[in-house]
């Protein structure tokens, strides 16, 4: 029988939004019970609001956003996009420079559909954003998974990215500030990996969505501000900074050597024409929000929501014996490591499908983020103190009497 589709090409990448785990969170919730779900970065649920002048300046706009934009968004739009890249030292970007999307997924798989022909290979971190690993292999090509070393503050292992280079390779994707890990990339390794590029002349993909969620005094640097020589695609939006997930703001940004692009850009200008544009009432807030108060910075410091759930979840998580994990510095994610041999853990979904079942609480195994190793896993930090001691304690007895059969 003829078959069609690519779901055969997507189902072992999409755990992070499918799979056994959550499937059967699905199934208890239907039978009533409560899951607390540690699972996805959606601020909402947990008290986290977009700021109260972009709910204002969309109401405002709503009646003279109908109708389609330009393809590559509305010009107040793009020109803050375009003033904020200069914020962050990305040289040379002009308006016709940056699209907005309906989120920034949108846009990631746009580019790598107008990049990948069969066969073609795309370096992408591991642990990753599984949204990467899966548009890769959607779009015909082929993941290459590089090495995010934990004992270097999960930076990525420069060497691990040499090693499997080929002449198939034709792009480098960065995720900074990382997710799942919560790393910051300062300075120094940014530089390497964009030496990498420029020596095997590879295009640059830099997920930068949580750059304004950075703590304890670090920069977020812009991998394209140091790339001036090369083409680059930097991502960001406003569901993480601006907590509206659901309002689907994103953009992206093209920079540096546009010359050895041409075609390549000419196959975006073309996928982006044929979605005709994103949404528009969205579109109608990136001024103000990018241009306003950033609320975001109360979250961030010492009594904010964010840095103070960070604080308490990374000593709580280390002090459960057979758990140890590396200090966030940035996003809203911890991947704790588990010690597989005190619990005799050869599967880390069952670990999670096990916990889930006694516990009722939700997490996201390694294996989510095309971690090979059944060794770790991702919690969210979002929710309130008191919900995470609640989840932690619940770890904690869960471990006490667990040894995986």
């Amino acid at each position: 029988m003829r078959t069609f589709g690519k779901a055969n090409k997507l189902e072992h990448v999409l755990y992070d939004v499918r799979g056994p785990v959550l499937e059967e969170a699905t199934r208890m919730e239907e039978r009533g019970m409560r899951i607390l779900k540690l699972n996805i970065g959606n601020p909402a649920p947990f008290g986290f609001n977009a700021p109260e002048e972009v709910i204002q300046d969309m109401r405002d706009n709503i009646v003279n956003s109908q109708g389609y934009s330009d393809s590559r968004g509305i010009f107040a739009a793009r020109k803050a996009i375009m003033q904020y890249a200069q914020i962050k030292k990305i040289p040379g970007v002009t308006m016709k420079d940056i699209y907005t999307g309906n989120g920034a997924s949108e846009l990631i798989q746009l580019s790598l559909h107008a990049l990948l022909n069969d066969g073609d290979e795309v370096l992408v971190p591991s642990p990753d954003y599984p949204l990467w690993t899966a548009c890769v292999n959607l779009a015909g090509g082929k993941a290459v998974h590089y090495i995010c070393d934990e004992q270097s503050e999960w930076y990525p292992d420069i060497k691990d990215i040499e090693s499997k280079i080929t002449p198939k390779t034709k792009a480098l994707v960065i995720i900074n500030p990382n997710n799942p890990t919560g790393a910051l990339y300062p300075q120094e390794i940014l530089e390497q990996l964009v030496d990498v590029a420029r020596r095997h002349e590879l295009i640059l993909f830099s997920d930068e969505i949580y750059d304004r969620l950075v703590m304890d005094g670090l920069e977020h640097i812009a991998t394209a501000s140091l790339a001036p020589d090369l083409f680059c695609v930097t991502f960001s939006g406003l569901s993480k900074s601006h907590m509206a997930c659901g309002f689907r703001v994103g953009w992206m940004i093209l920079s540096g050597n546009k010359e050895i692009a041409k075609d390549y850009m000419a196959g975006i200008d073309m996928l982006s024409n044929m979605r005709l544009c994103s949404n528009v009432p969205g579109q109608s807030i990136i001024q103000t929000a990018l241009g306003g108060y950033q609320s975001v910075n109360e979250y961030i410091i010492p009594g904010g929501r964010v840095y103070e759930q960070r604080e308490f979840v990374y000593k709580a998580l280390n002090d459960i014996p057979g758990i140890s994990a590396v200090k966030p510095k940035a996003a809203f994610y911890i991947f704790p490591k588990i010690d597989t041999k005190k619990f005799n853990i050869l599967d880390d979904q069952q670990f999670a499908l096990d916990f889930l079942r006694e516990k009722r609480v939700l997490i996201i195994p390694g294996k989510g983020f095309n971690w090979k190793e059944p060794d770790h896993f991702r919690v969210v930090y979002l929710p309130r103190i008191e919900i995470l001691e609640d989840a932690c304690q619940s770890l904690k007895d869960f471990l006490s009497t667990y040894k995986q059969r």
